[in-house]
C-alpha cells in the first residue's frame, strides 16, 4: 500500500471537490494548511495510522471486576453501535438517499459521512490526499470479508480500507486522539487531531493510566505496535463532542448552498445545562455513557494491575431497536458480536431510558361542566435535550382517561404497531408536523418532543442535506437550560419558545378534555420514545435502491419493538 505524506497539515472538508455541500468543520491530521502539504511526499512503507481491534481485544477481554462482573472493554465494545457504526443500515440507507437526491455531491457526502461512521478509513485516506469512501465498502462489510486480516497483519489485507471502514469508531482511533484542540470550533464536527508523523513501533496510544511497567508496555507495544502513554484527555467530554457535532451544510434544488444546520449538538447542549464542568451537577459523557466500576479493577487479562476509575466500555445509547436490527440481520450485515452480547446491549439501552431518561407525574384530575382537567409534568434526568442529536429520535406522551367501570374516555398519543402515533399530523402526511402544545383539549392534539426539519422552501423535510434550519424544536430541555440565552445551535424553536411550562429541566402540558359524568376518573400517563420515527423510516419508500429497500423491510419486520418505555404515572381523582 503506497501512501503519500504531509509532514503534519490540516486537512479541511471545504478544500475538497463538490465539498462546500456539506458542513465546514476541520478533519485534522495536525499541522498546516492543506494548501502548505507537499501531497507526493512518501510516508514509510506500510505507514497505517490505525489497527482494528481484534489486536485489542485479545488482552483486553476476559477482564473480571472484583465483585465477578465481567468487565471486558472489548466484548462490550464490539457489542455497541459505536463498533457497528459502519453496519448500522439505516445509516447505509440514508446514504444512499443523500447521494440519490443529490448525485453531483455524492463524493463530498461519503467523505463527511465516513467522518465517524468509518473514522479510521477516512482519517488513512486523507492522509493520502485522498477522500473517504462508503459506498464501495458496503458489501464487503456485509460479507464480513473486509474484517479479514492475513494473519493478523492489517497491511497485507487484500482491501486495508475496507478493513478499516468495516472496523467502525474502533480503539485505535479514540484512543490516538490528541487534546491539543479540544474546546475550539476546529475540534467540532470531526475535526480532532491524530499525529501521523511517528513511525510504525513508536506510536502513542493515550489511556487514563499511567503504568510504570515496562513490561506491560513491552507487550502492548508487541500486540498493537502502539506505546501506552497517560493522557486524561480521554475523559473529557470534549473528546466525544469531536464526532457527535455535526453541522451540515443544505442545498436548495440547484445545488447551491442554503443554509447549515445544527444536525447534531448533545455536547453544546450539554454546555449549556447544569451538567457541564464546573456546575452544581457537572457530569461527563462518559460517567453516564460509559460507567464506572466500583473499586479498584483490571483492564486487561494478562498481567493485569488494578486501577481506580476502570470505565466500562458498553457506549450505553437508547438505540435498542438499532441493535436488535443489527442481532436480527447478522449475517446479511457483516456483524462480529454474539448474538447474546447484542441482546445485553439492547437491554442496557432500555434500562437507560427507563431508569435514568425522564420522571413523569400526573396532577389529581378535576371534573366539572362536563370536561376533566389535570396536568402531566415530565422531568429531564439526561444532561443533554431529551431526545437528544439525530433529529429522527422522538419522545411523547401517551395519556389515557378511564371512568369508573375502566372504559377509555379519553386518549391521546396512542402508539400504532407500525410504529406510528394517533393524531400526529406528521405520520399521517409527510408535509405537516405535530405543534408544541401547552394545553391538550382534544385526542387530535398529542405532545410530541422532537426536532422537524425544513427545508429552503420552509417545508417539511426528512432529507439531511435538504435541512435548512428547524421547523420546531420543542426537545426536553436538560437541567439549568436558560432558553432566553442559549445560542442559536441549541435554540428552542416554535411555541414552546414562549411557553413559561417549557423550560430548562422539565415541560408541564395542560390537559382540559371532554368527558361524561360519572367519575371517578382515573388517568395514565406514559412518556414514550423512538431512535427512529414513522415518518423517517418510511419516507425512503420511494428510494428504488438496495439500501433503503432493505431498510424499509427491516424496519416493517421490527416496527413492533420500535416504541420504548421512559417513564409513566398513574392517578385516580374527578
Amino acid at each position: 500500500m503506497r501512501m503519500k505524506m504531509t509532514r503534519k497539515f490540516n486537512v479541511a472538508v471545504a478544500a475538497l471537490a463538490c465539498c462546500a455541500v456539506m458542513a465546514g468543520g476541520v478533519f485534522a491530521i495536525q499541522g498546516v494548511a492543506a494548501s502548505e502539504a507537499d501531497p507526493h511526499a512518501a510516508l514509510p512503507p506500510d505507514h497505517l495510522l490505525f489497527t482494528t481491534s481484534d489486536h485489542c481485544i485479545s488482552c483486553h477481554s476476559q477482564v473480571k471486576a472484583p465483585d465477578g462482573e465481567d468487565i471486558s472493554i472489548g466484548t462490550q465494545w464490539r457489542a455497541s453501535v459505536m463498533a457497528n457504526s459502519s453496519r448500522d443500515p439505516y445509516w447505509q440507507a440514508s446514504i444512499r438517499r443523500e447521494t440519490i437526491d443529490h448525485p453531483m455531491a455524492t463524493a463530498a457526502i461519503e467523505d463527511k459521512c465516513s467522518t465517524c461512521h468509518m473514522p479510521m478509513q477516512r482519517f488513512q485516506a486523507h492522509a493520502e490526499g485522498l477522500q473517504g469512501k462508503v459506498l464501495k465498502y458496503l458489501s464487503e462489510i456485509s460479507s464480513g470479508k473486509a474484517m479479514v486480516e492475513p494473519e493478523g497483519r492489517l497491511e497485507d489485507a487484500k482491501d486495508v480500507m475496507a478493513t478499516l471502514a468495516a472496523d467502525g469508531v474502533s480503539c485505535t482511533l479514540c484512543h490516538q486522539i490528541k487534546p491539543d484542540n479540544f474546546g475550539t470550533e476546529e475540534s467540532l464536527d470531526g475535526g480532532f487531531l491524530i499525529d501521523v508523523t511517528r513511525p510504525k513501533e513508536e506510536r502513542v496510544i493515550y489511556g487514563p493510566f499511567d503504568d510504570p511497567d515496562a513490561g506491560r508496555k513491552r507487550l502492548m507495544n508487541s500486540a498493537t505496535s502502539y506505546i501506552p502513554e497517560k493522557g486524561d484527555h480521554v475523559k473529557s467530554s470534549a473528546l466525544c463532542a469531536s464526532c457527535h457535532t455535526l453541522l451540515t451544510n443544505a442545498l436548495d434544488d440547484k445545488g447551491n448552498v442554503a443554509g447549515t444546520l445544527p444536525e447534531q449538538v448533545p455536547y453544546q447542549e450539554w454546555e449549556h445545562s447544569d451538567y457541564a464542568d464546573n456546575k452544581s451537577d457537572a457530569q461527563s459523557c462518559q460517567s453516564c455513557h460509559m460507567t464506572q466500576v466500583a473499586g479498584k479493577a483490571p483492564i486487561t487479562s494478562i498481567h493485569a494491575d488494578l486501577h481506580d476509575g476502570v470505565m466500562r466500555h458498553i457506549f450505553v445509547g437508547a438505540n435498542a431497536f438499532l441493535l436488535r436490527m443489527l442481532n436480527t440481520h447478522r449475517d446479511e450485515l457483516g456483524v462480529a458480536a454474539p448474538a447474546d452480547e447484542l441482546e445485553a446491549s439492547a437491554r442496557r439501552s432500555e434500562a437507560l431510558l427507563a431508569e435514568k431518561s425522564a420522571d413523569i407525574s400526573v396532577s389529581a384530575p378535576h371534573f366539572a361542566d362536563g370536561r376533566l382537567n389535570f396536568s402531566v409534568h415530565v422531568v429531564n434526568r439526561a444532561g443533554h435535550k431529551l431526545p437528544t442529536a439525530y433529529p429522527a429520535r422522538r419522545a411523547w406522551l401517551h395519556v389515557t382517561v378511564r371512568d369508573a367501570a375502566g372504559k377509555v374516555v379519553f386518549e391521546s398519543g396512542a402508539p400504532r404497531p407500525d410504529g406510528s402515533i394517533v393524531g400526529n399530523d406528521n405520520d399521517a402526511d409527510a408535509s405537516k408536523y405535530e405543534p408544541h402544545y401547552a394545553r391538550i383539549t382534544s385526542p387530535d392534539q398529542v405532545q410530541i418532543y422532537e426536532s422537524i426539519m425544513g427545508n429552503y422552501k420552509n417545508e417539511v423535510t426528512t432529507g439531511l442535506l435538504w435541512g435548512t434550519h428547524y421547523l420546531k424544536d420543542n426537545r426536553l430541555l436538560p437541567k439549568g437550560f436558560d432558553k432566553a440565552t442559549a445560542e442559536q445551535r441549541v435554540a428552542v424553536v416554535g411555541a414552546a419558545r414562549n411557553d413559561p411550562a417549557f423550560k430548562g429541566g422539565s415541560d408541564t402540558v395542560v390537559y382540559d378534555v371532554p368527558v361524561a359524568a360519572g367519575g371517578p376518573y382515573s388517568v395514565s400517563a406514559q412518556l414514550l420514545y423512538e431512535s427512529i420515527g414513522y415518518r423517517w423510516a418510511h419516507n425512503l419508500e420511494p428510494y428504488d435502491a438496495h439500501e433503503p429497500r432493505r431498510f424499509v423491510g427491516y424496519y416493517r419486520q421490527q416496527a413492533h419493538d420500535a416504541v420504548k418505555h421512559i417513564a409513566s404515572a398513574d392517578v385516580r381523582g374527578g
